[in-house]
């Protein structure tokens, strides 16, 4: 059985919410080298689907943290 863009979406939310939340974690810390750092993190991601998922999640979490 194939799992379906939903099914996916749907197992893999929460570890790609926790795995956003851990890269945006080490923005302070990180500072400057923050952005390179995350992308080579994101780059190393498998699947791809996967990662587009925590790439949106990192989006949602920066523009939370600037309102």
């Amino acid at each position: 059985m194939t799992l379906t863009r939903a099914d996916f979406h749907e197992q893999n939310l929460a570890s790609a919410q926790d795995e956003a939340r851990r890269l945006f974690g080490q923005k302070k810390l990180l500072q400057g080298a923050w952005l390179n750092w995350v992308a080579s993190q994101l780059y190393q991601l498998q699947p791809a689907p996967y990662a587009s998922m925590v790439r949106r999640e990192l989006t949602r979490l920066q523009e939370t943290s600037e309102n």
